[in-house]
């Protein structure tokens, strides 16, 4: 953990491209790495320093001694590090955070905890818990999230096949085998804690402590992320928000999607494609 701490930005493989006098930081989700940015960074990098990195689960990086399953069994614990890496990369605000799937949650806690960097908040396909409850649609059902982790448990090689037919429209091939590698990448002793972390969180209660401006995006057809959440999400946000769909299936607008991705992008931020 003495690496860790020494230089984020190598560990985490974090790097800064492109021009402009705003700050964009992109955050991967679960079983991904900055690989999942690919096909909208030649829009972006004209507009903003992009930054991009991978969480230290990520087969991306090197040092499996990186990641500590029982230190990242919170979304907290990723919060704190995103303000590090903040810090250590010497970025301020204005800066605009767009985090994928868990890492919208992450996003939301860290500008909670240190709300000063944030400019606004892109929340793509996120979720404050998967679980349904009472009159909360989240999804899934607790038998359901226990045969997936089981499935992880048990034959991972061949559940990250399927989740990433799963997830990413499977009328796009390439990003449907891409995602899969990446998923494969991601050592098993790591998938199995991480994925009880997101499919078994509930960060409900700290939508309404959110005060960062933030943009929903939401695609047509998620199965991961049903359109009730992002309602849910839009309602209970202390701050302004919006909810943005994009026209595609799946949990990867920005793989399936990216021409109609970043003209969302582009209306919110305003810039021009």
């Amino acid at each position: 953990m003495v690496a860790l701490e020494r230089s984020l930005k190598a560990a985490m493989n974090a790097r800064i491209i492109g021009s402009g006098s705003e700050t964009m930081v992109l955050a991967h989700g679960f079983g991904g790495d900055q690989s999942v940015w690919d096909k909208v960074l030649p829009c972006l990098t004209k507009h903003y320093q992009v930054v991009l990195f991978d969480w230290t689960f990520s087969g991306a990086v090197k040092d499996p001694n990186l990641f500590d399953p029982l230190k990242y069994s919170s979304y907290d614990a990723f919060a704190d590090e995103l303000i590090a890496l903040l810090d250590e990369l010497h970025l301020e605000s204005p800066l605009v955070f767009v985090g994928h799937s868990m890492s919208g949650m992450i996003g939301c806690i860290a500008s909670i905890k240190r709300p000063q960097p944030f400019n606004r908040l892109i929340l793509v396909a996120a979720s404050p818990r998967y679980i349904n409850i009472d009159d909360y649609e989240g999804g899934f059902d607790d038998a359901t999230i226990d045969g997936i982790i089981s499935s992880i448990e048990s034959d991972y090689e061949n559940w990250t096949s399927n989740f990433a037919l799963l997830v990413v429209d499977n009328s796009d091939p390439i990003s449907v085998n891409n995602l899969a590698k990446c998923l494969k990448r991601m050592r098993h002793e790591f998938a199995v804690p991480l994925a009880k972390t997101v499919f078994r969180s509930d960060k409900r209660d700290i939508l309404d402590k959110v005060t960062t401006p933030c943009t929903i995006i939401q695609t047509t057809n998620d199965i991961v992320v049903p359109g009730s959440v992002a309602d849910y999400m839009h309602k209970k946000i202390k701050g302004k928000s919006t909810v943005e769909i994009v026209n595609t299936n799946g949990h990867f607008p920005q793989l399936t999607a990216h021409p109609e991705f970043l003209a969302v992008l582009a209306g919110v931020l305003g810039f021009e494609i």
